[in-house]
């Protein structure tokens, strides 16, 4: 498990997205508990623009630790670049919830929140 999560992981790194997805694929079989194989190929997925299997990758994190506050902006992130700005805020909110000190998602509900009350630059 920790073999297949550190090849994942440097190919990641150098951008090799395929054979990142590859290894992290092996290892979400092999390992289907295990959290972060999920996050870490969602994260891949997301880097090669597959925003479906991303977001169903980031749904099973959270399914395994709803306390994944790292997924839950991801997951924000993700739905704010698609144009669904209220479940990205929902998302967002609910990373905070767990973890009130990540800056991303600070901005980002300000961000959601002005342009939801017409007030964004």
């Amino acid at each position: 498990m920790d073999l297949l999560y550190k090849r994942g992981e440097e190919a990641l790194d150098a951008g090799d997205l395929a054979a990142s997805i590859g290894h992290l694929t092996a290892l979400t079989d092999h390992a289907p508990d295990f959290a972060s194989g999920w996050y870490l190929r969602a994260v891949a997925y997301y880097l090669d623009g597959e925003f479906g299997p991303a977001v169903a990758d980031l749904g099973m994190t959270l399914q395994l630790e709803p306390r994944h506050f790292i997924a839950l902006t991801q997951l924000g992130g993700m739905l704010e670049e698609t144009g669904d700005d209220k479940r990205a805020l929902d998302a967002y909110r609910a990373s905070l919830k767990i973890n009130p000190h990540q800056q991303e998602a600070v901005d980002a509900v300000t961000r959601l929140e002005q342009k939801a009350a017409g007030t964004d630059a």
